[in-house]
């Protein structure tokens, strides 16, 4: 695996279309080499905006990591049409469609290579479309950034209750910049999750490259949740204001902390076989380790019986599979636990 920090950069043929330390607006695209069999020099052409006025901390957001995750793109599209440089101080740097051909698709992965986008980073330059995206992000967007924004939901194959993400690190200091930039983001719930400790994702990549780092998870099953919206778009501004960019104080919304983690693997409940899955309990309701969290029922065999499923864990539902067949190893539900730790 690429250093990410490794002192010479990747060579590249990806360019942006913009001066990223130039004042004022502006918007262009990325480039990505794309040569398939109908365009032999092409390539996919990604919106990015960049605003910039005098001194300040540059802030990266991102949306559309994920193609059928909707709510980030329409938050960061309204900001990106939207945001002046009068009205900042320091660089926004905005990306509302990152993955843009599984956006265009509404597909959790990408059309045109078949990846997860939130599983390649620090990505390959020489690599497939998803992986010179993220490689464009970790050599080119993340270096000159402060801070990171990453707005996602749980796509077409999960619900789950609208929370901002805190990415934990080793670093005392790097996660108490973590979790204040979270808590100002101000959503009805903070989770911290580790992904069963995934480095190859867009947050656990800004966080190795020193960013200070807010994700987000905003409802999901593949529709657009005006309640996610919402707390988006707040949060979002929230999180401006709270790094300096934006003048004045966040608007906050919540008044207590409800900070939850996901603890391991015993948040998780698997499929062991295909079938249709039944819950048994909303998003938001306290279960218990061993309750009955749901069945897999095997309606091409009427005769067999329905095979139970039980939570490992204490805590909340926090998050429902959307569709209702299952094949083995799809994740059905999974459980968020108080955590456990200081938040600062």
């Amino acid at each position: 695996m690429t250093d990410f920090n490794e002192k010479r950069p990747r060579k590249s043929t990806a360019f942006a279309t913009i001066d990223f330390e130039r004042e004022g607006r502006q918007t262009g695209h990325i480039h990505i080499p794309h040569s398939p069999h109908d365009d032999a020099w092409g390539a996919v052409r990604i919106p990015i905006a960049v605003i910039k006025n005098g001194n300040g901390p540059t802030v990266l957001l991102t949306g559309g990591n994920h193609g059928d995750e909707h709510e980030g793109p329409i938050v960061l599209g309204e900001l990106f049409r939207e945001l002046k440089p009068e009205d900042i101080s320091g660089r926004v740097i905005i990306v509302p469609a990152l993955n843009l051909p599984a956006v265009q698709a509404a597909h959790r992965t990408s059309p045109v290579d078949g990846l997860n986008l939130n599983r390649t980073y620090p990505g390959d330059p020489a690599g497939t479309i998803s992986q010179q995206i993220s490689a464009f992000v970790c050599d080119r967007l993340y270096p000159i950034a402060d801070a990171f924004i990453d707005l996602h939901s749980g796509g077409s194959s999960l619900d789950i209750l609208p929370s901002a993400i805190v990415e934990p690190t080793k670093d005392p200091e790097h996660l108490k910049r973590n979790i204040e930039a979270v808590l100002a983001f101000d959503a009805p719930l903070t989770v911290v999750i580790s992904n069963l400790g995934e480095e190859r994702t867009s947050t656990a990549a800004a966080v190795h490259a020193g960013l200070t780092t807010v994700g987000t998870e905003m409802a999901g099953a593949g529709t657009v949740s005006l309640e996610a919206l919402s707390i988006a778009r707040r949060g979002v501004h929230n999180v401006l204001h709270h790094l300096g960019v934006i003048a004045g104080e966040p608007n906050k919304a919540q008044e207590e902390r409800n900070v939850l983690e996901i603890p391991g693997e015993r948040g998780y409940v698997f499929a062991p076989e295909a079938g249709v899955f039944e819950p048994f309990h909303a998003n938001g309701t306290w279960v218990k380790k061993n309750q009955a969290a749901g069945r897999i029922h095997f309606v091409d065999n009427p005769t067999r019986t329905p095979l139970d499923l039980a939570y490992g864990q204490d805590g909340i539902l926090y998050g429902r599979r959307h569709p209702g067949r299952v094949n083995p190893g799809n994740c059905c539900l999974v459980v968020a636990a108080p955590y456990q730790k200081d938040l600062i």
